[in-house]
């Protein structure tokens, strides 16, 4: 029987509980065996780069976040992926890699807005599909097609940036990131 799994790339600069709940959500809504979080190394289409903190410790609050949830996996694929990391790319490379599992993609509505920018569009909705997401001030109600859903998930008015804010400003982000994540921040001094 083949796997179901889906991918949900971003930043993570850091995770968050919003990430989380999402994954669940939609692995529950669409019968998925799993979500892997990947870790991107650099969004093509996002701005402000210098606020990224490096690789590894992006990628090890993910690990952190995803430890003891079996339906969960973090990955660092994109890592070692030619760059600059394109989507097609990594859905490609694991497909080739996980023979027996039929992957698809996971992005939020503001991505699937500009959708048609990303490298090879059409054939990641041909060959994977792609699950939509709400997005707080992105009301897109479009119809189901067998290749792209559009998911029911609450919207999560939660993002790295206000973490990042938050603790820049002096707050505790307690509740917003797993607590593991909090401690690893608070021990790392990160975001001040």
């Amino acid at each position: 029987m083949r796997r179901k799994v889906a991918i949900m790339g971003g930043s993570f600069n850091p995770v968050h509980i919003g990430h989380l709940m999402l994954a669940n959500y939609i692995r529950q809504e669409y019968y998925l065996d799993s979500v892997m979080l990947v870790l991107s190394p650099l969004n093509p289409l996002k701005e402000n780069p210098a606020a990224l903190l490096p690789d590894d410790v992006r990628f090890e609050m993910l690990k952190i976040a995803c430890e003891g949830i079996d339906f969960l996996e973090a990955s660092d694929v994109e890592l070692s992926l030619p760059r600059p990391s394109y989507t097609i790319n990594t859905l490609r490379y694991l497909s080739q890699k996980f023979t027996d599992t039929d992957f698809t993609l996971i992005i939020g509505a503001d991505n699937w807005e500009i959708f048609d920018k990303w490298r090879s569009s059409e054939e990641i909705i041909q060959d994977y599909g792609v699950l939509v997401y709400p997005r707080p001030g992105y009301v897109t109600v479009p119809e189901n097609t067998e290749r792209v859903k559009f998911s029911r998930a609450p919207m999560f008015d939660i993002s790295s940036t206000f973490i990042r804010n938050l603790i820049a400003s002096g707050g505790d982000p307690m509740f917003f990131v797993p607590q593991g994540v909090r401690n690893y921040i608070i021990k790392h001094n990160l975001y001040k």
